[in-house]
């Protein structure tokens, strides 16, 4: 059988990859600690829960939805954004969809034609290039700064006529790396200058440590910029909700119609009982997710100077998410290995602990690992790393 170009184009899921190598070893008796998977482990707070039973008790999710979904979660989606960042928007503008990857997926597939060539500054999450190729679109690295940030210098080295589009995802998944509100200013303007449309990935955006505050967002720095903006965004990280699967964009009305178009012939609707438990999410009480971000930093400063004191480990402290991203290129010298997937491979074989690989993010040389695991665990895996790395 003759697949499609497209299908043949694509490569998987490198941490989703990581994660199940992971299982098959832990299904076959091996002691493996997983620092692969990029979810919470924490429960969905139970008020959350219950609102979803309560719907379901009641025969409010028997049925389909809006494509866009449901007012009162558009509407609770709204309300949030005015309340974490100022932001007015209508309701009309906001799409909700099966998970923040299925409005990235949706989004490029309005977005592009064949050719269009989208900015990726790495390290980038790893679906975004994929994603961008099924839509047929070309990805174009480009490369940053030392402190793991893009400028408008930089964009407009790789800017194209083909150029459509420029990916910024703060707090940045691998890095935990976040940009500030004058940097975003800078490339706000520069989209609006050649007028491109900035997708701003900010499904981490409430797990800034070191602050009471969230990160600031590209929405609402200038009506211009607002209009040259998608917000892609989600209830997964925040109140670790992953399996819950919703998701959402908050877009002019141009770009907002036609993801709700795309999507009827995609999805349908979110899952009628997922929305009911995210617009619980959104307007119940937050002292759950003061808690989780509480616990992630607390796991983030126990654990950093343990792993920067690791040999051939270097790294800056993560601002935000929930991720630490190191550069280990004299760590796999030490190792004798030449690439950074040899390097994870083998730690996962001898110490047994699952991370990612750097290259799955665009930027060889490093690894990513995730804190969002209970701390004993984690100290077992700075334990296990420190004994591999010593013989």
């Amino acid at each position: 059988m003759q697949l499609s170009q497209r299908a043949l184009a694509v490569s998987p899921s490198a941490t989703l990859a990581t994660g199940q190598k992971a299982q098959l070893l832990q299904a076959q008796g091996v002691d493996v600690i997983n620092l692969s998977v990029g979810q919470p482990d924490y429960a969905t707070p139970q008020a959350i829960k219950d609102a979803a039973v309560t719907a379901i008790r009641n025969d409010q999710v028997n049925g389909y939805t809006a494509t866009e979904g449901v007012l009162p979660l558009r509407q609770a989606i709204a309300a949030n954004l005015a309340t974490l960042h100022g932001v007015q928007v209508d309701p009309s503008q906001v799409v909700v969809t099966t998970g923040a990857k299925m409005a990235l997926y949706a989004l490029f597939q309005v977005l592009l034609n064949p050719g269009d060539e989208v900015l990726l500054p790495a390290p980038y999450w790893v679906s975004y290039s994929e994603q961008v190729k099924l839509a047929g679109g070309q990805p174009i690295e480009v490369a940053p700064t030392a402190s793991l940030k893009v400028t408008p210098t930089q964009l407009a080295q790789a800017l194209t006529p083909a150029t459509k589009a420029v990916v910024l995802n703060s707090p940045q998944n691998p890095s935990g790396t976040t940009y500030t509100q004058a940097e975003l200013q800078a490339i706000g303007e520069f989209a609006v200058a050649h007028d491109l449309t900035v997708v701003a990935d900010e499904i981490y955006g409430e797990l800034l440590y070191d602050t009471s505050h969230v990160a600031p967002s590209m929405l609402g720095i200038s009506p211009e910029i607002d209009d040259h903006t998608v917000l892609i965004n989600g209830v997964s990280k925040t109140y670790a909700m992953t399996g819950w699967r919703i998701g959402y964009a908050v877009a002019n009305a141009t770009i907002a119609g036609a993801l709700k178009t795309v999507l009827s012939h995609m999805t349908g609707n979110p899952a009628a009982v997922s929305q009911a438990a995210a617009t619980a999410a959104l307007t119940g009480d937050q002292s759950a997710v003061k808690q989780m971000k509480a616990g992630f930093k607390r796991r983030r400063d126990a654990i950093y100077p343990q792993l920067a004191a690791l040999p051939g480990f270097n790294l800056t402290k993560p601002a935000g998410a929930f991720y630490f991203f190191p550069d280990v290129t004299a760590a796999m010298a030490l190792k004798h290995v030449k690439n950074t997937t040899d390097f994870v491979a083998l730690m996962l074989d001898e110490a047994h602990v699952a991370t990612v690989t750097g290259e799955a993010f665009g930027l060889p040389g490093h690894i990513r690992l995730s804190y969002a695991t209970d701390l004993a665990t984690l100290q077992r895996a700075m334990d296990r790393l420190k004994d591999w790395l010593s013989h």
